[in-house]
């Protein structure tokens, strides 16, 4: 009797957690994407609640693609205190590569990309996934390759930056101290 009231128990908490989760899913990031040359599917809201994320529509042949070496420095730098990096790969603008498999070798291989990066998808109008639909919303839809988007452990975006504007020593690296040491983003 003891065994099985315990395993009530455990089976009410698993079940409040899971609700929780939830509702703390009802935001932006409540959206699945595949990772770049992989079958897997992952749930932003799942897998990076309560993480301050920075979203990058990223592409390989663009002037900015030096950049993927600042993410991943700034990637680095702050990981441990809660940044995300999440890259997704776009060709709205023209300069992606065809293959997913290139993409991935440039980011990888290239430049050394250790922070999730995701499917190659559409970041504009109609063609856009859920998250850049989102974003566009909240903000406004990217004006080229590798604007950034700032979101809060809340779920909700702080603010987006511009392609020109670098990730490291710069307004936006302010933007993520700020958010990481502030309790209600």
């Amino acid at each position: 009797m003891k065994i099985r009231l315990q395993l009530v128990v455990a089976g009410l908490l698993l079940l409040i957690a899971t609700d929780a989760a939830a509702a703390a899913c009802d935001n932006l990031l409540d959206f699945s994407h595949r990772r770049l040359a992989s079958s897997q599917e992952e749930n932003l809201c799942e897998a990076y609640a309560g993480k301050v994320l920075l979203v990058v529509n990223t592409a390989s042949r663009c002037g900015f693609t030096g950049q993927f070496s600042d993410l991943e420095g700034l990637y680095q730098k702050y990981r441990d205190d809660g940044l995300v990096v999440l890259g997704f790969p776009s060709d709205d603008f023209n300069q992606e590569l065809d293959a997913e498999e290139d993409t991935a070798d440039v980011c990888y291989v290239n430049y050394g990309v250790t922070f999730p990066m995701f499917a190659t998808t559409g970041v504009l109008g109609e063609d856009a996934n859920a998250l850049f639909a989102a974003l566009a919303e909240a903000e406004q839809a990217p004006r080229w390759n590798f604007t950034k988007y700032l979101i809060g452990r809340d779920g909700g975006v702080i603010e987006s930056f511009g392609s020109r504007v670098e990730p490291l020593d710069s307004e936006l690296e302010q933007a993520v101290v700020s958010a990481l040491t502030s309790p209600s983003s």
